[in-house]
């Protein structure tokens, strides 16, 4: 990766003390001439220095435009020096200490005895440079500490070139003209080194980025071109993969009315989907006002839509699931009348049942129990590879409207990995989803790619809430929309593999249960009209 400032504020971020080491070393011979400028000592001016560097890593969460991030070191610097002088109520003294006892206090390069300068030398020096204006000894100093070059210096100091030419020909002509050359040489032989660079970071403490977005608060910032453009990766996952689990719902829809017998089941049946879809719209309408009111300012009508078809995906499916859980009870007794009256107590076979011959630990390879109107009283599914229609429970697979298992899918998926309208699990992917990685259109975990989402860590899509990282339409977090926010999201594992996923694959994640489920729903259909012929 590029050692652009950017990239090191970002890696940083993460805790990467070697990427706040190259910060260090970029920027130390800056800040100690700086300092050295300000107070005249040596060992106080790379204190200060080292001081500088420690709170800079524990406030690097504070710095909004890593750009200017030379700037923002050098104001913290200032600042030090400032509150110095305040509690000392004076000018530091300039009185030169020995250097002797400190393991480095030059440029690497230059040998063992060349690297210290004694007391007298260091008074000498200050004495020829103290007399020189603010203005004029910073540029000088900095020059000397820089290898003589002005366009490094025109950079640390943010002035032209022109201008630091002129400086540093105005210093030198109020320097003595027997000093001149001593102080040259003594600014060369005290520049810092490898030695300061680590003992910065020996002295930093253990980063927690959370911890540090907690102390700033949430930070709000609506779309930017770029932010709205990375957001677009969570407002695609958020309207293709909810577009794929309807599909899948509808199949299991078909399914259930196929397992009814009687047309008041089939009637019930779809008054229940009915009446889900008439709540949600009610529930999303209603949402529509403070959603139209938050973008309304952002002009764009794509956004609005994403987020209003992510909420009513989520009104939707939150609805149904409620609906048919509060309907158990009844259809229990229901269903019970009909298996004492009809049935004897006993459960009829199923429209579709295989059961694999081969075992491991007790439990079939494969068990797949679809079209059974009754399979909610039953015990659930249970294999290696599971497949109900109400309830699955499988060791790698399972699918059904409750699916457990380390991969899952259907309508309320809990496992590892979970495709299903209601997913919960290490990652989920849904409609609505739950987990560590979330995506899809209402989703909550500690890193998620969505349409509305709610996130610890980092978040992306239509609207983006997240503890540290945020990036999207509408994004509220410590880092919202910033350039940090986007560096970090651009380089995230999950985030990259994400869009992916969105961008390629998405299909071949929900292509094999969605053919797999309409497969046995077809197959259960075409055997109950079998069952019903008169003759067979």
């Amino acid at each position: 990766m590029e050692e652009t400032d950017s990239n090191l504020v970002v890696e940083s971020l993460k805790g990467s003390r070697e990427a706040f080491g190259h910060i260090v070393a970029r920027y130390q011979t800056l800040l100690c001439s700086l300092a050295y400028s300000a107070t005249g000592n040596f060992s106080q001016s790379q204190d200060l220095s080292q001081e500088t560097f420690v709170i800079a890593w524990k406030q690097l969460s504070d710095l909004r435009d890593p750009g200017k991030l030379r700037s923002w070191l050098c104001g913290i610097l200032r600042n030090r020096i400032y509150k110095t002088r305040r509690s000392q109520g004076r000018e530091p003294a300039h009185a030169a200490e020995s250097l002797d006892a400190a393991q480095e206090l030059s440029s690497d390069e230059l040998p063992p005895s060349e690297k210290a300068i004694s007391r007298e030398e260091e008074a000498i020096l200050w004495r020829s440079l103290e007399k020189i204006p603010h203005a004029y000894r910073e540029p000088l100093v900095l020059f000397y500490r820089e290898h003589q070059s002005i366009e490094t210096v025109a950079a640390g100091l943010d002035l032209s070139e022109d201008a630091v030419k002129q400086r540093l020909s105005r210093g030198r002509k109020l320097l003595h003209d027997q000093v001149l050359s001593f102080v040259e040489n003594a600014l060369k032989r005290t520049g810092p080194g490898k030695t300061f660079t680590l003992g910065v970071l020996a002295a930093l403490p253990a980063m927690s980025i959370s911890a540090k977005a907690a102390a700033l608060g949430a930070a709000a910032a609506k779309g930017s071109v770029a932010a709205k453009s990375a957001g677009l990766m969570g407002v695609f996952g958020a309207v293709l993969t909810p577009l794929l689990v309807i599909f899948g719902n509808y199949a299991n829809y078909r399914q259930i009315l196929n397992e009814a017998h009687t047309d008041e089941e089939r009637v019930n049946i779809k008054r229940t989907f009915q009446k889900g879809l008439f709540i949600a719209l009610g529930l999303t309408a209603v949402g529509a006002i403070p959603l139209c009111c938050a973008t309304r300012s952002l002009h764009d009508p794509w956004l609005f839509g994403a987020l209003l078809f992510a909420q009513a995906l989520g009104f939707y499916f939150a609805t149904i699931m409620v609906l048919f859980v509060s309907s158990l009870p009844r259809r229990r007794i229901y269903l019970a009348q009909i298996l004492a009256e009809k049935y004897h107590g006993q459960f009829p076979p199923s429209a579709f049942e295989y059961r694999s011959r081969w075992s491991l630990l007790g439990l079939p390879l494969l068990h797949v129990r679809v079209g059974d109107r009754f399979d909610h009283m039953r015990p659930p599914v249970t294999a290696w590879i599971a497949i109900g229609s109400s309830h699955a429970v499988g060791v790698i697979f399972a699918a059904g409207g409750i699916a457990v298992a380390p991969i899952c899918f259907g309508g309320v998926g809990i496992g590892i990995v979970s495709y299903a309208a209601i997913a919960l699990g290490i990652f989920s992917a849904g409609p609505i989803a739950l987990g560590v990685w979330g995506y899809g259109a209402l989703v909550v975990g500690w890193q998620v790619c969505c349409g509305c989402g709610l996130a610890w860590n980092a978040a992306t899509g239509g609207l983006a809430i997240a503890h540290d990282f945020a990036v999207g339409g509408i994004a509220h977090a410590a880092q919202a929309n910033t350039e940090i926010a986007r560096q970090f999201i651009q380089h995230a594992s999950f985030f990259r593999f994400s869009e992916w996923v969105s961008r390629y694959h998405l299909w071949m994640i929900w292509i094999v249960p969605v053919i797999l489920q309409s497969w046995s729903t077809a197959r259960a259909r075409r055997r109950q009209w079998q069952q019903n012929v008169p003759g067979n």
